[in-house]
């Protein structure tokens, strides 16, 4: 199905640097320096291991690139501050973020799930990302909801696609350690799932509400290694890597 295109008009928020596109020359090829948004130049092995991008490693057994996109990846967004809705048969999903980039991830994303996306000026430089009404989405959301409140359902669970897009919608680095923002509804069922994927971890206060801090060598690394590596838009600062 096709994007809906942004809400009132609006373009897709600009990216800076803007990601260039692959290069000819450089298409086939399995190095990072030859993914979109990254100019083709020789990768230093040290690097190479301090980014956790070699060639020959083997993925997570939950990571984010051993499984192919499914909606039920979303419940990761869920587990953040979106928020779902339902009307009749068909339920939705909304959440407000900080940064372009992360526009640009969520509606590539959410399009290669199939689900049609739109987005909008929130104010204060944020953008609210949301799908159209779908049938597809009604399971999913409908489980989240008692009521009009969000709530983890007794089956949730955490793997690196779902990790994947909770941090892409509200994760942060912040002094070597990952940040993820929790809903308005936070719940130790999500603290659980955490713990269950060897992400130990509890909500703690903060400038922006609840969110998990991880920490620690061992922890970051497990984390970079289900998430995943960085999609071309966003800033390398941004995206844990393997140390």
């Amino acid at each position: 199905m096709p994007l809906t295109g942004p809400l009132d008009g609006e373009p897709a928020p600009g990216l800076f640097p803007a990601p260039e596109l692959d290069p000819p020359a450089a298409r086939g090829r399995t190095d990072r320096a030859a993914r979109p948004g990254v100019a083709a130049a020789r990768v230093d092995p040290a690097d190479r291991r301090q980014r956790g991008l070699d060639a020959d490693r083997q993925l997570a057994f939950f990571g984010a690139e051993a499984t192919e996109p499914a909606v039920a990846d979303l419940a990761g967004l869920l587990a953040g501050p979106a928020e779902g809705s339902v009307m009749g048969g068909t339920a939705r999903l909304a959440v407000v973020v900080d940064d372009a980039w992360r526009v640009h991830v969520l509606v590539a994303e959410l399009a290669a799930r199939h689900l049609p996306t739109s987005w909008a000026a929130a104010g204060g430089g944020r953008h609210c990302v949301r799908t159209a009404y779908t049938r597809v989405l009604k399971p999913l959301v409908a489980a989240w909801l008692r009521g009009s409140v969000k709530h983890p359902p007794d089956a949730f669970h955490l793997d690196g696609r779902g990790l994947r897009l909770w941090f892409v919608a509200a994760g942060s680095m912040a002094d070597s350690e990952v940040l993820l923002r929790l809903g308005l509804a936070a719940h130790q069922r999500v603290g659980a799932a955490l713990a269950a994927v060897g992400l130990p971890a509890v909500p703690e206060s903060g400038p922006d509400g609840l969110a998990y801090r991880i920490t620690g060598r061992r922890l970051l690394n497990r984390f970079a290694e289900l998430v995943g590596d960085p999609p071309p838009a966003v800033p390398p600062v941004a995206w844990p890597y393997r140390g």
